[in-house]
């Protein structure tokens, strides 16, 4: 990680992100890899957080640090082209009509989903693990996950126990039928900069 901190090329607090390719199939099912990890010391960026919910909620959703509380109003915003947000929660009851707008928020990867832990009723709960430093990722198409694990800015060991928890959480992921080598190679890189290769294994 102090590697990476010396070949950052860029003048602002950039991002480090972790690049993995696995063995994996994506267009299978059982292998499409998608899940959510608490980085132990944040990411270093404040996510703005969008709730859909019932009026009864509202109160819990901004208690807890929302951004933007509603329904049908951000909706229509939605609609209008408005997307300045970077995670969506949503109520189940209120996901027939948030489906609407999936066209937008899919390809966005903002369109929230039970597997991340972002379609539930306690919404105040999902905001508070955004807030804290709760990520989600999703193996693209080619088998690579990418993920934030901090700025550079942060101390190498902060770092570090972030990257770490995210490849724990990643190994233990692992689905039965994928067959051969899981992590294939993993890259650690800051933004604009050149990517430092991980010993695949020295990672458990």
């Amino acid at each position: 990680m102090a590697l990476v901190k010396e070949v950052n090329l860029t003048k602002f607090d950039a991002s480090v992100d972790v690049h993995v390719r696995l063995g994996v199939d994506p267009r299978k099912a059982d292998q499409a890899i998608r899940g959510t990890v608490s980085l132990p010391n944040g990411t270093g960026k404040t996510k703005t957080v969008l709730v859909f919910c019932t009026s009864d909620k509202e109160e819990e959703a901004r208690a807890a640090g929302a951004d933007y509380v509603g329904l049908d109003d951000l909706i229509q915003k939605i609609q209008d082209g408005w997307t300045d947000f970077d995670v969506a929660v949503a109520m189940p009851q209120v996901m027939a009509k948030v489906g609407r707008i999936g066209r937008i928020l899919g390809p966005r990867g903002l369109m929230p989903n039970p597997k991340t832990g972002t379609v539930t009723q306690n919404v105040g709960d999902a905001v508070t693990d955004v807030k804290g430093g709760k990520i989600s990722f999703r193996v693209d198409k080619y088998g690579i996950v990418h993920s934030s694990v901090g700025r550079v800015s942060f101390e190498p060991i902060k770092l570090a126990q972030n990257a770490q928890e995210f490849l724990s959480t990643l190994v233990k992921m692992k689905p039965s039928s994928a067959k051969g080598a899981y992590l294939k190679s993993i890259t650690v890189a800051s933004t604009m900069s050149p990517g430092v290769k991980v010993d695949v294994k020295t990672i458990r």
